[in-house]
């Protein structure tokens, strides 16, 4: 029987039945299910039941998935409330495993039932570091509140804009919970790097600059608001008076509580600065910081690896693919060393677009393009397509970052909301337009966009699943998805295919960054270096990216490793199968169960293969 990282591994690794319920309907409407069906279909009931209890613990996450039911509420994201989490999901688990019995079960649903307790153990590994996760900076609540209030936030009714001021009047709360976890984390010793302070005072800076918080332009959320109240009028759901009204309580709220939220962290953010080390440090540096960081590669790659593992596989795939890269060097016919070929690539402006909203749009264009010439050929390689829409977008001025890593966010499964990918454009010369193939492959399709949404149409597997996330697997898929591309037909200019290559050597290069910073103490400026020397990336990027890095420990390893996982397990599948492998086949294996971890995807794998044997 399979069993998913056990706590016992993982402690190793950081110290170094009811009878069959009766069918619905009258007896004669279908042929009565065979026990393990039947079993199967209870179980399946009770698991999205649970997982309905689940999403009501944040009814922002039920917002972004589409699902209109809380869009009036803001998450309590208290550390009462996490305890009161872990201890809902320790107590399901335990209903799960006294309730019903795993070996009656399908072997979908047996899958089902391993992830269910993984989940819990993983929530049992990171409990005891959870003031470990820097609360401001990238990504935090200072930038991810508007995010979600202005492209989440679907207002087509009187009642939903109700529900958008309704949580405008929660936000101070909110706002304020998470500052009292960032305090009580830095009464801890624990304290986010220095860039992510100043990050943090920039986005607040930009979100309340602007009407209604000061003189000037309209703010991003006050531009939103009176955009979607003007779209409430033109429909005809409200008439002026109402719409002043409705205007005048979405004031009250910004002014009320959502500025003085916003302010009150500022200030704390400023007299906080005064204890931060003016060298960014790595994991290495908190309290109980390598049993942390080891917490962390387990929960993100889903494997028992050491950081010196990593480490070690780093280097050597570095190796690999600068070899590579010295073949078209030579290919397009440049004279010198690989290292003055990365500086012809971040300098030549044969590179780049205007930095002008021209240059900006042609290169949304450029992207759109991309992925319209990689959709005609899916078929071939897939037999499961996606249904949802993909857009190409700008990421929104409050939160775009020189430099910064494009993204996707994930439409909604009914298809009113299409998938999004998302790039810093704010400086052009940040964002090289021969990395702009890998990139659409990466967050589009095959990759981000394909996987994510194959995983909520998916029908046979219960509603946690088709919302789930293991980091390696999805960001492994998506540079996998990179490499598939040229597979599929793309990169024919030697340039695109040298950026699919920097953008695999950027990976590899993330596995001995990520872990030089956290378990060998590298300085900002070492982690920068070695990436600079390494890779074509622009300084100004590479930056960024390694602040991300310290900014989020071990998140950087998960996708060099699941791609290398990925490759393995269908090189496993080609030399078995040999003339029976089915390119269409194994991708549907790989993404029609939803996201997995890596030892439950090889099962699976496994299980494939040897079917596809006593079929031939």
């Amino acid at each position: 029987m399979l069993r998913i990282l056990p706590s016992l591994l993982f402690l190793l690794l950081i110290g170094c039945s009811d009878n069959n319920a009766p069918l619905s309907g009258p007896q004669e409407a279908a042929a009565p299910l065979d026990p393990t069906a039947a079993e199967t279909l209870r179980f399946n009931t009770w698991i999205d039941n649970e997982y309905q209890v689940e999403t009501d613990f944040s009814p922002l996450s039920k917002t972004r998935r589409g699902d209109k039911s809380a869009n009036g509420e803001l998450d309590d994201v208290s550390e009462a409330a996490l305890a009161r989490q872990l201890q809902w999901r320790r107590d399901s688990v335990a209903r799960m495993q006294s309730e019903f019995q795993r070996e009656a079960l399908d072997e979908e649903a047996r899958r089902s039932w391993d992830l269910w307790e993984y989940q819990l153990e993983r929530a049992e590994w990171n409990q005891p570091f959870q003031r470990h996760r820097f609360i401001f900076g990238r990504n935090g609540p200072q930038s991810r509140l508007p995010n979600s209030l202005i492209n989440y936030q679907d207002v087509a009714s009187e009642s939903d804009m109700q529900d958008y001021i309704s949580r405008l009047q929660q936000s101070g709360r909110y706002l304020r919970q998470y500052l009292v976890r960032a305090q009580l984390a830095a009464q801890d010793g624990i304290r986010a790097p220095y860039f992510d302070y100043e990050r943090a005072i920039s986005e607040i800076d930009r979100v309340i600059t602007g009407a209604p918080f000061s003189d000037g332009d309209s703010s991003a959320l006050w531009s939103d608001i009176g955009g979607k109240l003007a779209a409430l009028q033109e429909a005809g759901a409200i008439d002026s008076e109402r719409a002043d009204e409705l205007t005048e309580a979405a004031r009250a709220a910004l002014l009320g509580e959502f500025k003085p939220a916003y302010e009150e962290i500022r200030a704390w953010l400023v007299a906080d600065f005064a204890n931060v080390s003016e060298e960014a440090e790595g994991a290495w540096s908190l309290p109980n910081g390598e049993a942390y960081y080891n917490a962390r590669l387990a929960t993100m790659t889903t494997l028992p690896l050491t950081a010196e593992e990593i480490h070690q596989t780093g280097i050597r795939e570095v190796a690999r693919i600068q070899e590579e890269m010295e073949d078209i060097k030579r290919q397009v016919g440049f004279e010198g060393s690989l290292q003055e070929f990365f500086n012809f690539l971040r300098e030549d402006d044969q590179f780049f677009l205007p930095n002008t909203d021209e240059g900006r749009q042609a290169y949304l264009d450029l992207a759109d393009k991309h992925l319209q010439d990689m959709y005609a050929k899916l078929p071939d390689y897939f037999g499961i397509l996606p249904k949802a829409g993909l857009r190409v977008r700008r990421v929104e001025a409050f939160r775009e970052q020189a430099g910064g890593a494009a993204h996707y966010a994930r439409g909604t499964p009914d298809g009113s909301r299409p998938g999004t990918f998302y790039a810093h454009l704010a400086d052009m010369r940040a964002v090289a337009v021969n990395r702009l193939e890998n990139l659409s492959y990466h967050e589009g399709v095959p990759g981000h966009h394909m996987q994510i949404s194959i995983q909520q149409e998916l029908d046979n597997i219960p509603q946690f699943r088709a919302y789930g996330r293991y980091t390696a697997f999805s960001e492994g898929w998506g540079l996998y998805s990179e490499l598939l591309g040229k597979e599929m037909g793309g990169y024919e200019d030697p340039y695109a295919d040298f950026g699919r290559l920097s953008g695999e050597i950027w990976r590899a290069v993330r596995l001995v960054v990520d872990t030089g910073i956290h378990a060998k103490g590298w300085s900002e400026d070492e982690a920068v270096q070695y990436a600079l020397e390494n890779s074509s990336r622009p300084e100004l990027s590479v930056r960024s990216e390694v602040r991300r890095y310290f900014n989020n420990p071990g998140q950087a390893t998960a996708y060099k490793i699941g791609m290398l996982k990925i490759q393995e397990y269908r090189a496993k599948a080609e030399a078995e199968l040999g003339d029976a492998f089915d390119i269409r086949a194994f991708h549907d294996v790989v993404l029609g169960s939803g996201p997995l971890p890596m030892p439950v995807l090889e099962a699976k794998v496994d299980t494939w293969i040897q079917s596809v044997r006593d079929a031939v």
